[in-house]
């Protein structure tokens, strides 16, 4: 049962290449690594990449012509998926060894379509930490899944666990790749898009086993785009648009706390207090009205 591991790369050299380092490393040798180069300008990369191919049948590399930008990348990947199964990695994240055989454990129960599994954080130095946001991620993970080791997840309950607190770490997720290419990535997020997927997929009846075996590395750096767009409101434009959404389809499956809990939204409103004092010291002023409307939002 060969994974497909698709590699969208536009960023850091030392940090993809640390990535691709880790996908060779794991104890499970059966993958396909696809790297899809989103045009990244750097003029030592076609030499790396031609000897990786050139010294490991299990990598092919392919060089977008113009940038497709994240969400455009992602959904290309998917247009290359081979396999039964998926993991859509981020460039600057780290596979642990175990990685490979710990997802094709879970996808041992043929019911299942993802699989998240236990993760750790780092910072740019490749340090493990844990924020405060992720101290919240892992209170709402354990939340719903309890004491179990892998538990498996379906329905409303997971749609309002996960609405009220995204607890996922996309480039970790291993997909069934049938559910991942039926319903793709929304075009028009490009922040939560990885989380609207997840939401297709469990609403078109779909499970999810958690597991708690450690296996990968999530980067999370202190300037990312994601912060970024953060301070300056633009995620969180995206977000009530998304949450939105989830309330009007949430409403038509009968789902109603889930719905309420998307209503709510509290969590995304709670992240968008915690970065008032950082915007103030930035005096990114319009993104401080931003700030304010999402908080106190009716």
């Amino acid at each position: 049962m060969t994974i497909d591991v698709m590699l969208p790369y536009y960023g850091d050299v030392a940090m993809m290449k640390a990535a691709v380092d880790s996908v060779l490393s794991q104890n499970d040798r059966d993958f396909r690594l696809t790297i899809v180069d989103d045009g990244y300008p750097d003029e030592n990369l076609p030499a790396y990449f031609a000897a990786l191919t050139a010294g490991d049948s299990r990598v092919r590399y392919l060089r977008n012509e113009i940038n497709l930008g994240a969400n455009g990348n992602y959904r290309k990947c998917l247009g290359l998926i081979d396999h039964e199964f998926t993991v859509i990695m981020g460039a600057d994240d780290i596979m642990l060894p175990n990685y490979i055989e710990t997802i094709r454990k879970g996808f041992q129960n043929p019911d299942v379509d993802l699989v998240q599994p236990g993760v750790e954080v780092i910072d740019e130095n490749g340090e493990v930490y844990k924020p405060l946001g992720d101290n919240v991620k892992d209170f709402l993970r354990r939340r719903i899944v309890g004491q179990s080791t892998d538990a498996v997840l379906a329905g409303e309950p997971i749609a309002k666990s996960l609405i009220t607190g995204d607890w996922l770490y996309f480039p970790s997720v291993a997909w069934r790749s049938e559910a991942i290419k039926k319903h793709s990535f929304r075009e028009q997020y490009n922040v939560v898009q990885d989380l609207g997927l997840a939401m297709d997929i469990i609403m078109d009846g779909g499970k999810m086993m958690v597991s708690d075996t450690i296996c990968f590395q999530y980067r999370r750096h202190r300037e990312s785009d994601s912060s970024v767009q953060a301070l300056d409101g633009r995620r969180f434009a995206e977000e009530r648009a998304f949450f939105d959404e989830c309330v009007r389809d949430f409403a038509k499956l009968g789902w109603h706390a889930a719905a309420k809990a998307a209503r709510l939204h509290v969590s995304s409103r709670l992240h968008a207090a915690t970065l008032a004092p950082k915007v103030i010291q930035k005096r990114m002023w319009p993104g401080l009205r931003k700030l304010a409307a999402h908080v106190v939002r009716p």
